[in-house]
């Protein structure tokens, strides 16, 4: 196989390493600056997480993905594809299991906080890179890295033709009924979570209702910081469809708290969980909410398309329409509110989600199948969002519209993203490697590597 990763960094506009390293200190330093600023700490601690492996660099680091596909040529993309809802963070961990407003677990595409409104095959290189990154580490070779990504391309481009000429993506589901294999696996251990052990280990009853536990990453709220909270939740309250509203008990408070203590992509981002009455007085039925704020998504940094970012209020509106875009049966808590001017996304902290255990696949053929089912989730989430939307921003048919500029190419479609996702694997290993050494020497602005030393 061609190692096309200099080929590539030649065509995002570097030709030497120094120039790269540049490229990667300021996307990544412009495009966390507030964040850097308010919480260098998180951010230290983000930045080391990303420099551990390529792959925690990768998921680190999504504006630098964007700055680079937004400079090549894309020849799938056309003035209907070019406006596709996308997940915006496809990589191969941003899937999981959820219970759905219906009460049916689910496997699906999760974390939508850079979703947005942009080209569908972003989605598709970021997702079959992803790919390539975890088969170098688990040292699977080029062949059967192409051979897992072209399955996942061909399983997209299957669903999307199922879905042609009428409304199967609104029922398709990955399901414990629809799967087997590792993905089933998943979704059991889900259906065997209980509530109650998530209330259990995040609350303790006291006196007749249930309250937070005192705890790493658990801040307790001077007044006037509880009452801006309780006043955002409420305003969140109308954000919620009334077709999915339970009776106004529910909603009842009995706990707010802050929290810290994310993961590599919500360094520094302030965050209250709020603990609820639920649908019933039973103390079971208590119901945690996250408050979450949310950021820009890192595609927007590189779409030109004003109609788009004036349909959001802010990113919270943003990442909660996003979802009820893409997932066909969305959390019936999830909605948006405002404090201090900033938007925040809420949505229930729910004991059915998990993610699917990458480490225990070690082998290519116990991946082939999950990623066919990855595939046809991804057709789903993209082609259901034209019809589920609030917003009229995508108005095409997306199935229709991405079968017609692929039309008969699809080997000469499926060849060029499987050699992007393996060129630019190779170019995440090299920026990884640039990240680390500019880390180390103090180069990334803002959060010094060396600033809690010994």
């Amino acid at each position: 196989m061609t190692d096309l990763a200099p080929d590539l960094v030649t065509a995002l506009g570097a030709h030497d390493d120094e120039e790269r390293t540049r490229v990667v200190v300021d996307t990544l330093a412009e495009a966390f600056a507030d964040l850097m600023t308010s919480a260098p700490a998180a951010f230290r601690n983000k930045f080391r997480k990303m420099a551990a492996e390529p792959f925690a660099f990768y998921r680190g680091s999504a504006p630098l993905y964007y700055a680079d596909v937004a400079r090549l040529d894309d020849p799938w993309v056309d003035e209907r594809t070019r406006r596709v809802w996308i997940q915006g963070d496809l990589h191969a961990e941003n899937f999981g299991t959820y219970l759905d407003g219906d009460g049916v677990l689910v496997f699906d595409v999760n974390d939508f906080d850079e979703a947005y409104v942009a080209p569908w095959t972003w989605d598709l290189r970021r997702l079959v890179a992803s790919v390539a990154l975890l088969g170098w580490s688990k040292a699977f070779s080029d062949a059967d890295i192409d051979a897992l990504n072209a399955a996942y391309l061909r399983a997209y481009l299957g669903a999307v033709r199922s879905f042609s000429g009428g409304s199967g993506e609104q029922e398709f589901a990955l399901t414990r009924r629809t799967t087997d294999g590792p993905i089933h696996h998943a979704l059991q251990r889900s259906r065997e979570s209980s509530r109650r052990a998530l209330l259990d280990g995040l609350t303790e009853i006291e006196g007749e209702d249930r309250v937070f536990r005192a705890g790493p990453g658990v801040r307790r709220l001077d007044d006037d910081e509880c009452a801006e909270v309780v006043a955002a939740y409420e305003a969140y309250l109308d954000t919620i469809p009334p077709a999915k509203r339970w009776p106004g008990p529910a909603y009842a408070v009995h706990d707010v708290v802050g929290r810290s203590g994310f993961g590599i992509g919500s360094a520094g981002l302030p965050a209250y969980n709020v603990l609820i009455e639920g649908p019933t007085e039973a103390l079971d039925n208590d119901i945690v909410l996250s408050m979450k704020q949310a950021v820009r998504a890192a595609p927007s940094r590189v779409v030109d398309d004003p109609e788009i970012a004036a349909s959001f209020h802010h990113h919270g509106h943003r990442t909660a329409l996003s979802r009820r875009a893409l997932q066909a049966h969305a959390d019936r808590l999830l909605g948006w509110t405002e404090m201090r001017g900033v938007g925040y996304v809420v949505s229930e902290l729910s004991p059915y989600e998990n993610d699917l255990d990458w480490d225990d696949l070690t082998e290519p053929r116990e991946l082939r199948d999950v990623l066919h089912h990855l595939g046809r989730a991804t057709a789903r989430a993209h082609c259901v969002s034209d019809a589920d939307a609030d917003q009229g921003l995508v108005t095409a048919q997306v199935e229709d519209a991405i079968l017609a500029v692929v039309g008969d190419r699809e080997d000469a479609f499926v060849e060029d993203l499987v050699a992007f996702g393996r060129g630019y694997a190779g170019v995440v290993r090299d920026d990884h490697r640039r990240f680390v050494e500019a880390f180390r020497a103090d180069r990334v602005p803002g959060v010094s590597s060396t600033e809690e030393s010994l």
